[in-house]
């Protein structure tokens, strides 16, 4: 029996026809189990997977379900709370990490639960018998004290302000902990658990249109905080494991989603629900900084340079000197023609950082590389396949509206998708215009 019971699927329908529910994009009390062990704020919600699972008639005795960019995982999640064989990517490793956590429902629970007593009694003994033991701050006030405490090469990376030397010490001493469990899946699961509580409440970061740092917090619970999240991931588990849905198969690797090079080796797939990112300045690395650097995925600046080169270049940060994906959209004079008026805009306005420099070529190559992806996949997707694209019309290149969805839909229909229909499925205000985007699902079919 699935985890969830799907029960608001026929409100969720008649909202997506009218994009006008603000409350659409939260994640509903009856879908948290699992989804909230780990999540990104610009994720899309459970139920719109439920949705699209149900209108392509998915069935779990037949059907594959694919994620390119899964982030957190919300598709191969909710795919398999309904019995589906999953196959997740994504270029982040922080991503794949969660992902991969999040779909393995196989772990022994009371080996769970008495790890985490251990870890937990020593964590305290340490705490009282050796202190902290935080060098002297040299430089005024909590931004600068994190740095003394970090290699040259990740303090290079590390966002000044995003974490204050008491927790941070503290974080790190319950990873040493951590990374001497023996149990792989055991170790895994409370790594998440210490980068959920990381962005939760121990770190001094919030999110709105970007990653911003907060009031600084010159303490945190940081035991209380990992505990009570190991009680949530473990009352999760074994509501998943007496359903028997641990036993289903899912498959999460990393990728560029431009190429999909580990997709060779699978069957192929039925269905595709998934969400690129937005074509905008967000720098989605930024996002997961903080805990990736905590965990050790990024520990210089080359390892940042390395994750970023594999990103579909979505904004101004990720594009790399030789970077070529823009020849793949010569031909579409849409996407030409939106180009040039973003940089005509720029020259009209007299900006001239580098940045700003780069906003007309962030359009081309964020669609190349759409266009290098639907023509990599469409090889690995069975006749028939169905796919379904969470996308958001954008403004923040000098206020010129690009309509990310009809240019998505205009690309898959040149190679050879059947463009379905593209749904309203929430309308969201701009920061920068205060006008109201639609964020669409384009439906895709391979005839």
């Amino acid at each position: 029996m699935p985890v969830n019971r799907l029960h608001s699927r026929k409100a969720m329908a008649t909202t997506i026809s009218t994009g006008l529910n603000a409350t659409i994009n939260r994640l509903a009390v009856e879908d948290r189990a699992i989804h909230d062990w780990y999540r990104f704020v610009l994720g899309y919600p459970a139920h719109l997977v439920s949705l699209y699972l149900e209108r392509f008639a998915a069935d779990p005795s037949k059907h594959v379900i694919f994620d390119p960019f899964c982030g957190t995982g919300t598709t191969p999640i909710e795919a398999k709370k309904q019995g589906f064989e999953t196959v997740s990517f994504d270029a982040n490793p922080m991503a794949v990490f969660a992902t991969n956590v999040k779909t393995n429902w196989s772990v022994d629970t009371t080996a769970l639960e008495l790890q985490n007593k251990r870890i937990l009694a020593r964590y305290r003994t340490k705490l009282d018998r050796n202190g902290l033991n935080l060098p002297r701050a040299r430089v005024r006030g909590e931004k600068g004290c994190v740095k003394e405490l970090l290699s040259p090469e990740m303090a290079r990376v590390m966002p000044t302000g995003f974490i204050s030397p008491q927790p941070y010490a503290k974080v790190m001493l319950l990873k040493q902990l951590i990374d001497e469990v023996q149990n792989t899946e055991i170790r895994d699961l409370y790594r998440l658990a210490l980068a959920a509580i990381l962005v939760e409440a121990v770190g001094n970061i919030g999110f709105g249109p970007e990653v911003y740092m907060t009031k600084p917090k010159p303490d945190a619970p940081v035991d209380a905080l990992f505990s009570r999240k190991i009680h949530d991931m473990l009352e999760d588990l074994r509501f998943c494991q007496e359903s028997g849905l641990e036993r289903i198969t899912s498959f999460v690797a990393p990728d560029d989603a431009r190429s999909l090079q580990n997709l060779g080796s699978h069957k192929k797939v039925d269905i595709v629900i998934t969400s690129p990112p937005y074509p905008n300045e967000k720098d989605y690395t930024r996002s997961t900084r903080l805990e990736s650097i905590i965990l050790g995925f990024i520990e210089n600046v080359e390892d940042l340079r390395e994750i970023k080169r594999h990103l579909l270049k979505s904004n101004t940060r990720t594009i790399h000197k030789g970077d070529a994906d823009d020849k793949y959209v010569r031909r579409f004079a849409s996407i030409q023609n939106l180009a040039r008026e973003i940089e005509e805009k720029r020259i009209s306005l007299h900006k001239t950082s580098g940045f700003e420099r780069l906003y007309h070529r962030v359009v081309t190559l964020y669609f190349g590389g759409l266009y290098r992806h639907l023509e990599a996949l469409k090889p690995h997707m069975n006749r028939g396949g169905k796919l379904a694209y969470v996308v958001g019309d954008q403004m923040s290149f000098f206020r010129i509206h690009i309509r990310t969805g009809s240019l998505l839909a205009e690309i898959a229909d040149s190679l050879g998708y059947r463009v379905k229909s593209i749904d309203l499925w929430r309308e969201r205000l701009s920061t920068s215009t205060k006008l109201m985007l639609r964020e669409e699902v384009v439906v895709l079919e391979i005839p």
